[in-house]
């Protein structure tokens, strides 16, 4: 019985490729410094899933910062502004595609489908003169063979790298993306004709476009490219992967009837009624590769429920068909348990990370050859149990209040127009006020505090000093640059969510349990495996030092419920609606306390609202209604004058700005500069927003630091469409990931273009004032 694995986290079990890529961007290393690091962990990889069992091992899954941007390297499309002449592409024009260069910036970076992991975005049009500009699939594929591991080698599929692209800037936004796979496939006939003569005797191409809703024509687009690839594509086996939920029955028939494919990848974890689908018609002579280990969270397999469904499979597909495998790629969860040396023993014995996960794949493997490990099924039927039983799992106190929200939908009182006017009264902010997102820059010294702090190796009092320290530092550079509405900088925070549920029951957490979700940024997503509830206030002491040392307001910073939510790897025993219910009481605790105390700005992040939105129209009405309750429950119960931010980071919002208007935030600030101000075309297109809002003005994601008169024009181009007296001036995101040489300029760079706009309104005005005098004199 044969076992695969869709993917592999490529940064390592203690992310040595963020430190290597980190070092080469700072120039500390050299590039075959970094390419030594690569290739030790790939090695490992692959012989770590060799020495399992696996029989069908991934390459080409490893990145050096995304998978997508390797697939555009490879078809050799870089946007010009990058001056590349041709040749193979290097690193040089590779990472200022990815994060921008001094002169020009980066490519957009949005959502990989519903996950926390982000891709970058090609940018296509007519023009773009495609050729085979990385051999990275074929090197790869040759250095696993040469170490003796015959490997999958994995391509994003060419329809889905259309659809997932968007048209470059100057192309018409009407243009047909699809339109470009007669350029493309000819590429990708040399880079599979290469695997072939290289020894490849399986690929694998990922179609994951193929579980969203598509029109005719999309779906055409699959038929037509594998069709035009077949005759390419003979004497390889042809594996194509689908996964994040469910595949339509459209979209299965399609898939199913395409020529030259020999084996179909499906999320039996996030897609149950596909089940249905298989049941009822899978090709004759057809290998199913069935996605029952769940690549996307940490809990252990129920080995025997996985067995079941596999020993029904068998009896559709036959046990030569049937190969048992991850439901997506292994890069959306931690790397490896082992390195777990502090977690609660009872909680670590409920999780499986990667490296787990591809033992259990090839358990059941195992055991549907007949070769059944009674010892791991055992175990694991006792993890399943005690997990089911445990009383650390349950608060009947919490499940109760969460139950007692159903019957009302938790609006303020007053609409959002008449607490603007109240609660200017209170701030007294001029025109276009100025503010930052929440996080300054996190130096090595301020991360060396904590951990040393968190090691008990300083005192309280001396760790409270150096906080006090740095908080005072960042509201001093705040008051110099006259910025309105300060934060305080956030220097006792090691992450947005983690900081939350380190202080919060019914969470643990891990010491390695990294995950990539951009280039070289990882975070440690907690582990929600309880009922959740504040046992005491997480943020006062500091939002109340922090307004101790300034007149100016002073923001109240806090994450949202459904970002907590969405950032976590949450139970499965239970709706995630019930969890982000019993977060949202916890944080509306916080909300009022913070109030209570004297902060009249408090910010609740929902950077990842849009995240867990359902990749089906038909599933996202039921999401976005509990995931928009659940922040309202936060602030429902604030006095007018309290004035509510929220802030979203990377995505596209247009298609849910009325779920966003129906929050009911007094502000909100909002991702726009890296996505070519696409959140501004709502605007234009007629949404009335009347609450505050504050789009982007500059990608704090690239260090590239913008000029005043770029900032300005940018505003400008806001105020086109949106009222002066509701636009704030901010950066696009937190600047934790920034250098203070970066911030600095920039920040001064945009409240300069604020206060040159102010001037330039208040000149326009005063003009036209004196026409109207003019005009009333001549009347």
């Amino acid at each position: 019985m044969a076992s695969h694995i869709v993917g592999y986290p490529r940064m390592g079990p203690k992310r040595e490729l963020k430190f290597a890529l980190e070092s080469f961007w700072d120039g500390k290393s050299s590039a075959e410094d970094l390419q030594k690091v690569a290739a030790d962990l790939r090695e490992s990889i692959w012989k770590q899933m060799a020495d399992t069992g696996i029989k069908y091992i991934p390459s080409n899954t490893f990145s050096y910062y995304d998978q997508v941007l390797d697939t555009t390297a490879m078809l050799g499309a870089v946007p010009p502004r990058y001056g590349w002449n041709g040749g193979e592409i290097g690193f040089d024009v590779y990472f200022s595609m990815a994060r921008g260069n001094a002169s020009v910036p980066a490519m957009e970076m949005t959502k990989w489908f519903d996950t926390n992991y982000h891709f970058i975005v090609p940018e296509l049009g007519p023009d773009v003169k495609f050729s085979y500009a990385s051999h990275k699939a074929v090197t790869e594929y040759k250095e696993a063979k040469a170490l003796g591991v015959d490997t999958v080698p994995v391509l994003i599929g060419p329809v889905s790298y259309l659809l997932l692209s968007k048209p470059a800037k100057g192309v018409e936004k009407s243009f047909s993306l699809l339109s470009l796979l007669g350029k493309i496939l000819p590429i990708y006939k040399e880079v599979i004709s290469e695997l072939k003569e290289a020894g490849a005797s399986w690929i694998q191409f990922d179609e994951p476009t193929l579980v969203m809703d598509l029109e005719s024509h999309k779906l055409q687009a699959f038929t037509g490219a594998y069709s035009a690839l077949e005759s390419t594509l003979s004497g390889l086996n042809v594996l194509i992967e689908t996964y994040f939920a469910d595949i339509p029955a459209e979209q299965y028939k399609t898939l199913t009837s395409l020529k030259g494919v020999t084996a179909f990848g499906f999320d039996l974890v996030r897609g149950t009624k596909t089940l249905d689908l298989i049941k009822g018609d899978f090709p004759k002579g057809k290998y199913l590769f069935a996605g029952v280990v769940d690549g996307r969270n940490i809990w252990a397999n129920d080995l025997a429920a996985s067995f079941s469904t596999l020993e029904t499979l068998e009896g559709i597909v036959g046990k030569e068909k049937l190969v048992v495998s991850t439901s997506c790629s292994l890069l959306h969860t931690a790397v490896d348990l082992v390195n777990e040396t502090k977690l609660d023993k009872e909680i670590k014995s409920w999780l499986a990370f990667a490296a787990q996960k591809v033992v259990e794949v090839n358990a059941l493997a195992k055991a549907l050859a007949g070769q059944k490990d009674e010892d791991i099924f055992s175990a694991n039927a006792a993890a399943q149990a005690s997990r089911k039983s445990s009383p650390r799992v349950t608060n009947e106190a919490v499940q109760k209040a969460a139950a007692a929200l159903k019957g009302s939908d938790h609006r303020r009182a007053t609409n959002v127009s008449a607490r603007l006017d109240a609660q200017q009264k209170k701030l007294n902010l001029p025109i276009l006020p100025t503010t930052t997102i929440g996080s300054f820059p996190q130096t090595m010294e301020l991360r060396k505090v904590r951990r040393e702090y968190k090691a008990k190796k300083v005192s309280e009092d001396d760790y409270v000093k150096a906080i006090k320290e740095e908080i005072r530092k960042v509201v001093k550079l705040q008051e110099e640059f006259d910025i309105d509405v300060l934060v305080h900088g956030e220097p006792e925070r090691n992450d947005m969510v983690e900081y939350f549920g380190e202080q919060l029951s019914g969470f643990a957490f891990s010491a390695n349990g990294w995950v990539q979700s951009y280039g070289s940024r990882c975070v440690k997503p907690p582990i929600i495996y309880g009922d959740v509830s504040r046992p005491k206030s997480m943020t006062v002491f500091w939002s109340t030092l922090a307004q101790s040392m300034t007149a100016r307001p002073m923001k109240g910073m806090l994450t949202g419920p459904v970002t907590i939510l969405n950032w976590s790897f949450v139970r499965n025993d239970q709706p995630r609606y019930e969890t982000c219910y019993q977060i949202a009481l916890a944080i509306k605790d916080e909300v009022e306390d913070l109030e209570k105390n004297g902060i009249t700005v408090i910010q609740i992040d929902e950077a990842a609202l849009r995240e867990g939105l359902p990749l089906r129209k038909s599933e996202q009405a039921f999401y976005l209604d509990w995931a928009v309750h659940s922040f309202r429950i936060t602030n429902c119960g604030v006095q007018d004058t309290t004035q509510i931010h929220t802030h979203m980071c990377y995505s596209n919002f247009n298609d849910i700005i009325q779920s966003i208007i129906d929050m009911d935030a007094d502000v909100i600030t909002i991702e726009n500069s890296r996505s070519d101000e696409k959140l501004l075309s709502v605007f234009r297109e007629g949404v009335k927003y009347g609450a505050g809002i504050g789009p982007g003005v500059y990608d704090i994601h690239s260090p590239r630091i913008p000029s005043t008169e770029e900032i300005a024009d940018r505003i400008n181009k806001m105020l086109a469409v949106l009222e002066t007296n509701i636009l704030w001036v901010n950066p696009d995101c937190g600047l934790k990931t920034r250098k203070h040489t970066e911030v600095k300029p920039a920040l001064k760079n945009m409240v300069d273009a604020a206060k040159l706009l102010r001037t330039q309104l208040a000149s326009a005005k005063l003009a036209n004032q004196g026409m109207l005098r003019v005009q009333s004199c001549m009347v």
